[in-house]
């Protein structure tokens, strides 16, 4: 990324000839997840769920920067996705490198106005989505070492309130890092990222936000981009596996 904010192609290629697939890879960090493996030289399979516009423009960025690139459609709701998205990828574009489970949804569900609907569907794309898809490629990634990086949560380690459900697909998505990490083990490599506030909700107004950055240890707001960077290097990293880092300003540090 260059001073001013914005991507550009660079002379770092650590990843290239390597194919990454990322899951909600349009918009917000799985965008920049998918960006900072494309400045480093990797091809990307791009999964979006609904949103193609945005796909569309996200896709162009990473072909400016010299990246092979082609999208995917999937609704990760539907039990069956998953595989059939790792069946067109690797028949698409020959094989996966890296596995970036990024798609996820979070939704308000305090208790006692929680549905079966709402926990099913964050279930089904939080948890089982990315476990299955997981499953699909492990003969792929384990014939070219390849590695799993999911994108967890804060809210896996801490009690909201308001978020109970979520924070139970995010517990699953960790436990599932860790015993994936053991089973396919030496092969391929299976770690996690548990981001905390990286971008701030929409309707959040300027005294929740300040709020925010007062009671966290590093008195800052974090970035899409530092999810990236945590992503990246796990990617490199070939003497770690089942491992969660956090990225929260110290958040979970702070009693």
């Amino acid at each position: 990324m260059s001073a001013t904010g914005e991507h550009t192609a660079g002379t770092d290629r650590r990843f290239a000839g390597r194919l990454a697939l990322v899951t909600g890879g349009a918009h917000r960090v799985g965008r920049a997840i998918a960006l900072a493996l494309a400045e480093r030289g990797a091809d990307i399979a791009l999964h979006y769920g609904g949103s193609a516009d945005a796909a569309a423009r996200t896709a162009d960025d990473l072909r400016a920067l010299g990246a092979r690139v082609e999208t995917f459609r999937a609704d990760l709701l539907d039990p069956e996705a998953p595989a059939r998205l790792a069946a067109d990828v690797v028949a698409s574009m020959g094989g996966v490198d890296i596995l970036v489970n990024s798609a996820a949804m979070m939704l308000r569900t305090p208790v006692g106005e929680t549905t079966v609907a709402d926990w099913d569907r964050m279930f089904a794309l939080n948890a089982r989505a990315p476990f299955f898809l997981a499953q699909a490629l492990v003969p792929v990634l384990r014939e070219r070492r390849g590695c799993i990086v999911n994108i967890c949560d804060l809210a896996a380690y801490e009690t909201w309130p308001a978020y109970v459900p979520h924070a139970m697909t995010k517990a699953a998505l960790v436990q599932a890092t860790r015993g994936l990490a053991r089973a396919l083990a030496p092969a391929v490599r299976v770690n996690g990222v548990a981001p905390g506030a990286v971008l701030l909700i929409d309707d959040w107004g300027t005294a929740a936000a300040d709020r925010l950055v007062a009671t966290t240890p590093l008195q800052a707001v974090g970035s899409a981009e530092d999810v990236a960077g945590a992503v990246v290097y796990l990617c490199e990293a070939t003497y770690v596996t089942g491992e969660v880092i956090i990225v929260d300003g110290g958040r979970h540090i702070r009693s």
